[in-house]
Formats: C-alpha cells, sequence, structure tokens
C-alpha cells in the first residue's frame, strides 16, 4: 500500500506518541485553561456580577498565550533535539532536507490542531461544571447558565491555530542550519567531561544569599522597592546555581574517595554530573515557573485571607450608623435599621458625641474634640463583646482614646495632660487604642457628670448592632444602602455612614474569590507546565538509558541496586528544582508577610505543601513506569 507524505507523517506521531504525550497533554491543558476563561469573560451573567472579572479573565488568558508561546517553543526545540539521530537516517535513506522540514512542520501543525479541538471540546462537555465551581468560589447569588460560548471557541481555535503554525515556522528555523553528520551523531554523540568554574560558583551562592538576605531584612514599603532588583539577582543566582554550582559541588563530592567507592554511587556519581549539565537549562525553567506559581498563588491566599480577617476583626459590630452633625434623617434611618433587623436577635448600642473646643488639641483639620460620657462608652463596649475595654473613671478624670485597628501600630499620645473645657479642669489619666467606633477620630471619654454639665458645639452620633450570625444580614445590608440611596458610594451619605459587615464582607469576598479564581487557574498552568517538561526532558534520554544500564547490567548490577540508582537519579531530576523553587517562594512570601505585617504562614504552608504533596505523587507515578521500561529492556 503506498503511503502519502501525510499518511507518513501522521504515523510518525503516533509511533513517537510516548515523548509527545506530555507536550500534547500540556498543550491541551493551556487549551482548555484559556477557553474555559473564555467562557467567563463572554458569559454575560458575570459581566452583570462585576464587570472587573470579565476584563481580568481576558487579561489573565494574555498571560497564558504568551506563556503557552514561550513553552511550545522551548518543549519542541528539546524535542527535536532529542530526535536529530531519527532525522539523520530519513536523510541518509533519501529524505531531502525539504522533505524532513516539511514533515517536522505537519507533526507540529497535526499536534496543535489535535490539542486545541480536544481542549476546546473537553472544556465544553465540563463548562457546566466550571460554571458551577466559579459560582462556588465567587459566592454568587445568581447562577451562571450553561449557553453557547461561539465567541470563546472562535477566539481560542483562531488564537491556538495561529500559535501552532507560528511555532511550526520556527521549527523549520530550528532544523534548517543542521548538517548530516550531525544529525547521524544525534544525542549520543561523545560529551565531553562537564566543567564548571569556581568563581561562578561561588558568584551564584553569594547572589543567591545576597538576594535571600534583602528579601528577608527589608520591611513594610521598602519590599516593594527591592522586589525587582532582588529578582533579578535571585534568577541570575539561580541560573549559576544549575549551571555552574551543582557540578561544581558534584565534583567535590567524587574527589571524596569513601563517597564516590561506596557501594553504587560511582554509577550515580559518574552520570550526575552529566545529567546536571545537560538539564541545567531545563532546571532553571522549571524552577523559575514553579516559583511564579508558588509566589503567585500563595500571595492571593494569603491576601484574601489577610483582608477577610481584618475585615472581620476591625468591625466590631454587624453594623453600625455614623450621623454627623446637621443630619435631619438621623431618627428614620435608625428606625428603617432596626425594622430591618426585625428578625433577628441582636443587641444595640450608642454613644451621643459632645464636639466641643479644647485649644489644646485643636488643629487645622480637626478645631474640635469629640466628648464621650463613661456610661454610654462602657455599653457600646459590651455591646461589642469588649468588655475588657470598658472604663472606670472619677470625678474630673479622662481618658484620651485614639482608633486603632489590628494592622495599625499604636501611635504614641502624650499622656498625663491638663485639660480645662468652658472653665472646667480635666485630669487625663491614659491612652487607649480602640475600634469600637468606627468614625476614625479622637475622643475624649469622661465622666458622665461631667459630660452632663457641659455645652455641646456640634453634636454626633455612632450607633451599633451586634448580630450573632453576622454573615446572615449581608443582604439586608444591601438593601439598607439602597433604601438609604447610598449603594453607589458605599454606605456615605451627605452627613452620614452606614456600613453592614455582611455586605461589605460578601462585596470583598467576591472580589478576592474572582482575582483567586484568575491567579489559580495561571498559576495551575505554569506548574503543569513545568511537570511536563520534566517528565518530557526524562522520556527524551530513555534511549540512551536503556542503553546505558543494559551495559552495565552485564557486569553485575542487581535489580535491587538498579531501582535505587534510578530513583536516587529521578529524585534529583523531580525534586532539585522544585526544592529550589520552593526555598524561592518561602523567601517571597516571608517578604511579602513582612509588607503586610500579617502572618501568612498558614496560606503559605497551604500552597506550598499542596504543590510538595502533588509532585510527590507525580514522581511515585513517574517512577514506577520508568524503572519497568528500564527493566523491560534488560
Amino acid at each position: 500500500m503506498q503511503v502519502t507524505f501525510r499518511q507518513f507523517a501522521f504515523n510518525n506521531v503516533l509511533r513517537n506518541k510516548r515523548i509527545y504525550a506530555a507536550y500534547f497533554l500540556s498543550s491541551l491543558f493551556s487549551v482548555l485553561v484559556f477557553f474555559v476563561y473564555a467562557i467567563f469573560a463572554f458569559h454575560p451573567g458575570l459581566s452583570a456580577v462585576h464587570p472587573a472579572v470579565s476584563k481580568g479573565l481576558h487579561f489573565a488568558e494574555g498571560i497564558i498565550y504568551v506563556f503557552s508561546f514561550i513553552f511550545v517553543l522551548v518543549s519542541m526545540s528539546a524535542f527535536l533535539h532529542s530526535r536529530k539521530k531519527e532525522f539523520g537516517l530519513m536523510v541518509m535513506l533519501g529524505m531531502t532536507n525539504q522533505q524532513l522540514r516539511r514533515m517536522v512542520f505537519l507533526e507540529n501543525i497535526l499536534i496543535g490542531f489535535l490539542a486545541t479541538a480536544s481542549g476546546v471540546v473537553v472544556g465544553l462537555v465540563f463548562a457546566k461544571l466550571f460554571l458551577m465551581t466559579a459560582e462556588t468560589v465567587l459566592d454568587l447569588k445568581e447562577m451562571l447558565d450553561f449557553y453557547i460560548p461561539w465567541q470563546a471557541v472562535v477566539l481560542t481555535c483562531g488564537a491556538f491555530l495561529f500559535l501552532f503554525i507560528i511555532i511550526s515556522f520556527f521549527t523549520v528555523v530550528i532544523l534548517k542550519g543542521n548538517k548530516l553528520i550531525d544529525l547521524i551523531k544525534g544525542s549520543s554523540a561523545p560529551k565531553k567531561e562537564p566543567k564548571a568554574s569556581a568563581a561562578l560558583s561561588i558568584v551564584a551562592f553569594l547572589l543567591l544569599a545576597a538576594g535571600y538576605a534583602v528579601a528577608l531584612a527589608v520591611s513594610g514599603a521598602m519590599v516593594v522597592a527591592a522586589m525587582v532588583p532582588v529578582t533579578i539577582i535571585v534568577i541570575i543566582g539561580t541560573y549559576f546555581l544549575f549551571t555552574q554550582l551543582s557540578v561544581f559541588v558534584i565534583h567535590q563530592l567524587k574527589k571524596r574517595k569513601f563517597l564516590f567507592w561506596k557501594k553504587t554511587n560511582l554509577v550515580l556519581f559518574s552520570d550526575l554530573a552529566y545529567r546536571m549539565k545537560d538539564n541545567a537549562r531545563a532546571f532553571f525553567f522549571v524552577a523559575i515557573v514553579s516559583t511564579v506559581a508558588f509566589t503567585a498563588i500563595g500571595s492571593l491566599v494569603g491576601f484574601r485571607y489577610m483582608s477577610t480577617t481584618s475585615l472581620v476583626e476591625n468591625t466590631p459590630f454587624a453594623m453600625d450608623y455614623v450621623s454627623n452633625y446637621g443630619n435631619d434623617d438621623e431618627e428614620e434611618h435608625i428606625q428603617l435599621i432596626e425594622s430591618s433587623l426585625a428578625d433577628f436577635p441582636y443587641t444595640e448600642a450608642a454613644v451621643h458625641i459632645k464636639k466641643v473646643s479644647i485649644p489644646s488639641l485643636a488643629s487645622k483639620y480637626a478645631p474640635l474634640t469629640g466628648i464621650i460620657s463613661e456610661s454610654e462608652y462602657n455599653e457600646l463596649a459590651k455591646a461589642a463583646g469588649q468588655q475588657d475595654q470598658q472604663l472606670e473613671l472619677t470625678d474630673n478624670q479622662t481618658v484620651y482614646l485614639y482608633y486603632q485597628n489590628s494592622t495599625t501600630e499604636a501611635t504614641e499620645h502624650v499622656e498625663n495632660m491638663d485639660l480645662e473645657i468652658d472653665g472646667k479642669e480635666l485630669k487625663q489619666i491614659s491612652n487607649q487604642g480602640s475600634n469600637l467606633i468606627r468614625t476614625y477620630d479622637d475622643y475624649l471619654v469622661v465622666d458622665d457628670q461631667f459630660y452632663n454639665d457641659i455645652e455641646a458645639t456640634e453634636s454626633e452620633s455612632y450607633y451599633g448592632f451586634q448580630v450573632k450570625d453576622w454573615k446572615a444580614t449581608g443582604e439586608v445590608g444591601e438593601q439598607l444602602l439602597k433604601d438609604m440611596d447610598v449603594a453607589e458610594t458605599r454606605g456615605y451619605g451627605e452627613d452620614f455612614r452606614i456600613a453592614s459587615l455582611g455586605n461589605d464582607w460578601m462585596v470583598l469576598n467576591q472580589s478576592l474569590g474572582a482575582t483567586l479564581f484568575i491567579g489559580l487557574f495561571i498559576g495551575a498552568v505554569f506548574f503543569v507546565a513545568a511537570g511536563s517538561f520534566l517528565y518530557f526532558r526524562l522520556y527524551a534520554d530513555l534511549e540512551n538509558e536503556k542503553q546505558k544500564f543494559t551495559a552495565i547490567s552485564k557486569i553485575g548490577l542487581t535489580d535491587k541496586e538498579l531501582s535505587k540508582i534510578l530513583t536516587t537519579q529521578l529524585a534529583l531530576l523531580f525534586f532539585v528544582p522544585i526544592t529550589v523553587a520552593v526555598i524561592h517562594g518561602a523567601v517571597a512570601l516571608t517578604a511579602l508577610q513582612n509588607m503586610f505585617d500579617f502572618s501568612l504562614f498558614k496560606s503559605s504552608a497551604l500552597v506550598l505543601g499542596s504543590f510538595g504533596v502533588i509532585q510527590i505523587v507525580y514522581f511515585l507515578v513517574i517512577r514506577y513506569n520508568y524503572i519497568r521500561k528500564i527493566k523491560s529492556y534488560l
């Protein structure tokens, strides 16, 4: 039967399906994630919930597209290198260079077409599941109905078919300069003894040490200033770590005879330097890509945890209302809040603030100082469950109350001042930081009798409504904002402000959930790409490994020793770049923790631990198959 050139290219892909599998599946995954983002971005219901989500998804698509281009190009370049011997044999049998380049072009187009079609089909099959996941992550009240995403299909197919055509042209360029003798030698050509520069090894160590030291030493706004130079230093240091320092360390270990000649270490160390040198760029690529994945996801998870936790810690009441001087709607608004909360068991407390002139405390922007009675303040603290904040004053004693939340440092204030109001003396006995009154102003808490005796220049009020199940009041809070006509300004009216913890938590959770949802998939793409690249490098060297271990087994290498050597080699291949990435990621997340002055340990440990478990499972599966294939050849 006569075989056409296209059939020959198709059969070639089938014959190399084991090596192509990782490349195909990674490409499919990239197409799938891009398509899923497109389904969400074009969904009419999602744009109505939060317009920024749709823009964010399109931005994420751009990142995935650029990364996919780099990943596919690097993978294809390495794949072609491993097939040089096969190409040389075809040229010797009469295939012209033009036919060879055409064959590779067709192979790549075929893989790209299958990956694009498969990605879109899988995306369509699981579209409803993805939409339901988004409803949960984004905490949406409205369902995201399934629809026919023809815009997403056209965008995905067009973008990725164009990408694979461009990559295919690049592969033609890569093959153009190869001579027959180079193709025949292929990857089995004798390799020179890998060498490492002691000076560059020291540079690698110093760059990484300096990068880590600066990242861990800075705090606050300095973290942002140090971010770019530290990142550049660590990237350069990582490159020299794999190309120079790792080989240098192996050479030093080989010089230690008691270690080198111990059991099978001779085989392990003799091959290890070549492997490290050959895979240095792959290790560097995997380490940097994995670091980006770890840091991005860790930051998003940590930032969401920090934001929601800070909101709850710094909002003592389920709902609060501030009535400023001149607010004529105060009584009507309070009645509206009370009737809205009628279905919830709640406690209510209020402080009525008298604004008076105290020259020693006056400033250009705050000429008047607020005075609060001791009894009302204690009732407010009791309603918020902050009994430790309650005060006990006598006669003319006062406590200076300043606003302080859990994320700000305590500010210094003068203690034991002697003050005077309307000719009456006040003796300040202490300062107290508190988040009870969320007008963010400073006040003086005085004895009830003293409070009753002074006349106010202006007055304002603060009301706190405490509900145990505050999350259930989110929709009530949203409706109150609409009823008071302040939904557009998030609760700020001309002379008043209303805030609902349940509603704020719901809005914040949706916004950060969208960011997390976008970032999570991008990080997953990076991590899967790194894993598939390791798999690809491993199977590209499989034929050489089979021949090497066949020769060694003839001089008495047992199955147990073979498994031990292969397990150690695979473990180094899988875990050296990932360990470097985990260390880089841990340092980066610690720097972010120093910037926000908020512990991200739990979220960092959760993210890095999850990736670690996935990598271990992936290693065990690959190890089992790899050792089985080597042994089946012996």
